[in-house]
């Protein structure tokens, strides 16, 4: 058990820190939702219609969405762009990596399966970003209707709302500090350094150098 909580001890303690922030995200979304209700002379809602809300599925997926776009933009990125002395970029003077090819004989076996998973991290997080964007465009769009209900206002189909600009302000608020934070990192790992750390280079490394 020791040997399993050493060894997996990354994604346990990320894992807990996402379910601690979610169960407070719901806590404070839900009592935020009932407030605005309650303004505007509704009555408050339970938890659970809470969490069916157009606008807490909204707020869930459209950080989700930005975080999958911004994972999968920089897994492919790097793939093929550098930035030298960055933990975060391959060496441009050799950027080649040992074990980065699988055995020719399986290529030639199953040439569409090898490049596939060749690949895969890279498309897996795209497909999960259009998925989160999917239901952001979905959510928001119900959230929005929810709204115009409560105010009489007109109803949209979501092709109308693919075209909505709170649609993709709210889509675009999120990348734009997904890729302003990306780019932060690459730059200053450059020029700092965090001892044990995979994403940092070594204490004694020059800013030079290149890779972690």
């Amino acid at each position: 058990m020791k040997s399993f909580f050493r060894d997996n001890g990354l994604t346990i303690t990320l894992v807990a820190m996402f379910l601690f922030s979610a169960i407070g995200m719901i806590w404070s979304g839900h009592a935020a939702y009932n407030e605005e209700l309650e303004n505007h002379g509704s009555a408050s809602i339970g938890l659970l219609s809470c969490l069916a809300s157009g606008d807490f599925l909204s707020a869930l997926f459209e950080n989700w969405e930005s975080e999958f776009l911004q994972m999968s933009a920089y897994v492919m990125l790097t793939a093929m762009l550098f930035q030298r002395g960055s933990a975060e970029s391959r060496d441009p003077d050799d950027p080649d990596r040992s074990k980065d090819e699988l055995p020719t004989a399986t290529r030639r076996r199953n040439p569409i399966l090898s490049w596939l998973y060749s690949y895969s991290l890279g498309l897996s997080l795209a497909v999960l970003f259009i998925i989160s964007f999917a239901l952001h465009w979905w959510a928001s769009l119900a959230g929005a209707n929810e709204e115009a209900l409560r105010h009489g206002g007109e109803v949209q189909s979501l092709g109308d709302y693919l075209l909505d600009a709170q649609l993709w302000f709210e889509s675009f608020q999120n990348w734009q500090s997904e890729f302003m934070s990306t780019a932060v990192l690459v730059l200053l790992s450059i020029f700092l350094r965090h001892k044990g750390s995979p994403e940092s280079k070594p204490a004694g490394a020059s800013n030079s150098e290149t890779g972690a």
